[in-house]
């Protein structure tokens, strides 16, 4: 569910809106609309990037240490300087294939600034030098892929895509590609494999490093939405009134999709590293508190694939390295509040289900390793769980990421946090983001489980070695001579 649309209503004061800033535009999707509204002129950006040298463009993204917004949170300017030098030709890739519970920013930037993406296109492609831009839009998004159609339509007859881009010598096309409704092609590699036309599987990394061998074998570059949205407010404004806003590890601003029990959901622009979990939850700009009547039980600060967080979290600022201190990370920017009405169990089947769903079944800890997740949950919740199954749970997580697996502090129980990463046996990270919910919900709610389960182990185990087989009987002899 989106909240309401006015740009007021996104922003906080004092705080720009850098890529936001045309969403209650009614016509900010369209190129005039770009060009004559929001927080900056459009397509200007690229006019003066044109001026430069790439890697000078290159160094502007490094200074303003623009952090990636698809969930691991690496700067840029820093992962541009990976392909290879010489190496030719080069791809630009990018991920819009949004679809983890709780993400939706990318797809509200899809559909309603269009323009902005693609003008972010542009300047990383002049950056590192791409022969070819490759859009991959997720397959349920239809009016994002449409929107972004009809903005390239408009932006080729303008002269700002394609040949001698706006009389230079700067030539680029950008292909838009509709994804095949897969989850796991939000992995960077298996992202490559459906773009070529293949299965969407994850590569080996060593040595299928994108950077190095990409798209084809390619020097390929993979950058999530928002990252480019930011490029062209960066290059309108500066450096400086960039890193005004935020901390010095973490600056800017960045979109966070708000869901859950909150009295208003919806898309928020806040500023990175000064803003907090309680802030968000609680201010009328924001998600203007927990639904009335309730209390929060716990919140996932960082999508589906990151471990919940509890009310002694939420003064943490949405930092990406205190976060994963903490035990968490903040991943692609989707924060799913939930009450003291939520059952805990049921909130991780929900979860464990949709990343068994989606497996690609490369790995056999993943494909293996998340349907018996499910399994032993639904038995539980079924009400034939066992006393077993708990620690039965833990042990198939520990088999898909072994190790104590990073979760929260417990002060109640004196339990100290376990920071991100996990360990993995898989070549991506979806086997892991199951165990996410299990150890979670598992280490604070232990009691939800056992109160669900109404059956006993009934196995009884012998101390003898070896029973004496008894005699075959007369029944069985007549069965076996009708074989």
């Amino acid at each position: 569910m989106i909240g309401t649309v006015t740009p007021a209503s996104k922003v906080a004061e004092g705080v720009p809106a850098v890529v936001s800033s045309r969403f209650g535009v009614p016509d900010g999707h369209t190129l005039a609309g770009y060009t004559s509204s929001g927080s900056y002129k459009g397509y200007e950006a690229l006019r003066q990037v044109l001026e430069m040298s790439p890697a000078q463009v290159s160094s502007v993204v490094k200074d303003a240490t623009v952090l990636g917004r698809g969930g691991a949170g690496f700067p840029a300017g820093v992962k541009w300087g990976f392909c290879p030098p010489g190496v030719w030709p080069r791809y630009i890739v990018v991920n819009g294939d949004e679809s983890e519970p709780g993400t939706y920013k990318d797809r509200l930037l899809m559909e309603r600034d269009p323009h902005q993406l693609i003008e972010g296109c542009l300047i990383a492609a002049y950056a590192i030098g791409a022969a070819q831009v490759f859009l991959y839009v997720r397959g349920e998004m239809p009016h994002a892929q449409e929107r972004i159609a009809a903005a390239l339509n408009e932006a080729y007859a303008a002269g700002l895509i394609g040949k001698n881009i706006l009389g230079t010598d700067f030539s680029v096309d950008i292909v838009l590609h509709w994804g095949a409704g897969a989850y796991i092609v939000g992995e960077e590699t298996a992202l490559i494999e459906s773009l070529e036309g293949n299965r969407g599987m994850p590569r080996l990394k060593p040595p299928f490093f994108p950077a190095a061998k990409g798209l084809y074998m390619a020097p390929t570059i993979v950058n999530n939405v928002e990252t480019l949205a930011n490029l062209p407010w960066l290059f309108n404004h500066s450096v400086e009134q960039y890193r005004s806003v935020g901390t010095e590890a973490s600056p800017g601003t960045r979109l966070i999709a708000l869901s859950g029990h909150v009295n208003n959901p919806g898309i928020f622009e806040v500023p990175q590293g000064t803003t907090t979990f309680r802030d968000l939850f609680e201010s009328e700009i924001y998600g203007n508190g927990i639904r009335t009547g309730h209390e929060l039980k716990m919140f996932i600060p960082g999508g589906a694939s990151a471990p919940w967080f509890f009310p002694e979290q939420i003064d943490l600022p949405l930092e990406g390295r205190l976060i994963g201190g903490q035990g968490s990370m903040l991943g692609s920017g989707a924060v799913v509040v939930m009450d003291e009405t939520t059952d805990a169990v049921r909130a991780a089947l929900r979860l464990v289900r949709f990343f068994a769903r989606e497996s690609c079944g490369k790995c056999t800890p993943c494909r293996e390793g998340t349907t018996w997740e499910e399994k032993i949950l639904q038995r539980i919740l079924d009400g034939h769980g066992r006393p077993s199954d708990i620690d039965l749970l833990l042990d198939v997580a520990d088999n898909i990421s072994p190790g104590p697996y990073p979760v929260a502090a417990d002060p109640s129980n004196d339990l100290e946090a376990i920071p991100f990463p996990p360990r993995q046996t898989t070549i991506c990270p979806l086997g892991p983001s199951s165990v996410a919910p299990i150890t979670s919900a598992i280490r604070r709610f232990r009691h939800e489980f056992e109160a669900k389960i109404v059956q006993r182990d009934l196995i009884s185990v012998s101390s003898e070695p070896f029973a004496e087989v008894p005699a075959q009987s007369s029944l069985s002899h007549e069965a076996a001579g009708h074989v």
